[in-house]
């Protein structure tokens, strides 16, 4: 992961405005093209985390996908049905579909980071920061930062972060709501540097803080 400091078009890549991002689509995601090795909403731990990545970083138009359970030994299996071939209703509560429909665009981890996208804008890479092959860290300007980690250890680090002094929800653990966050939070200084923590066994292992869901700003919103 710590290549990819200058992912995009220093790698020879087309430039960002020619270019449309996606983790899988409905055609690679049951082995049809993408030389296999493919990330889909069967895997979703590392699904979420390459997802995040691709809406924090400035490169590329990015494409969420929405699935729905097929039958991954029927790559051509067409979607939920009833009995008269019908499509099913998709069922919905609150950030997760139902009714054999998985709506990864409705995952939390993934809704919050296009607001984090949002957020940032066009602001540029700042604050790069790289712990280790697999831990890395990074700014978007003074707008959001994100940490992910793949290493077998946790990121225990004080680091420049480079938002306005205050706290932030981490929208990847949870939301900014009725002024207070439902997840983990982080604490920036007045110097712009916070101490940050991320685990390398848990569900999600990365954090993600954006202007947009800072707590005591009434100002911002998601």
């Amino acid at each position: 992961m710590k290549w990819l400091n200058n992912f995009g078009a220093a790698w020879g890549m087309w430039s960002s405005g020619d270019v449309v991002n996606f983790i899988d689509n409905h055609d690679n995601q049951r082995g049809h093209g993408g030389a296999g090795g493919v990330l889909t909403h069967w895997e979703p731990r590392p699904y979420k985390l390459a997802t995040a990545f691709m809406l924090a970083w400035p490169y590329g138009i990015a494409r969420i996908m929405s699935s729905y359970e097929y039958n991954r030994n029927d790559n051509s299996a067409g979607p939920p049905h009833n009995s008269d071939e019908s499509i099913k209703s998709v069922t919905i509560n609150g950030m997760v579909c139902g009714n054999g429909w998985s709506c990864e665009h409705r995952w939390r981890q993934i809704y919050n980071m296009v607001a984090f996208r949002n957020m940032a804008g066009n602001a540029r890479v700042t604050n790069w920061w790289e712990g280790a092959d697999y831990q890395i860290a990074f700014s978007r300007g003074d707008k959001a930062f994100i940490a992910l980690n793949l290493e077998n250890y946790d990121i225990n680090q004080n680091i420049m972060i480079g938002l306005p002094a205050g706290q932030y929800c981490d929208v990847i653990s949870g939301n900014l709501e009725n002024g207070s966050c439902t997840g983990a939070s982080v604490t920036v200084d007045g110097s712009g540097r916070a101490n940050i923590h991320v685990c390398s066994n848990c569900e999600d292992p990365m954090l993600a803080i954006h202007i947009g869901a800072k707590v005591g700003d009434p100002s911002k919103r998601y």
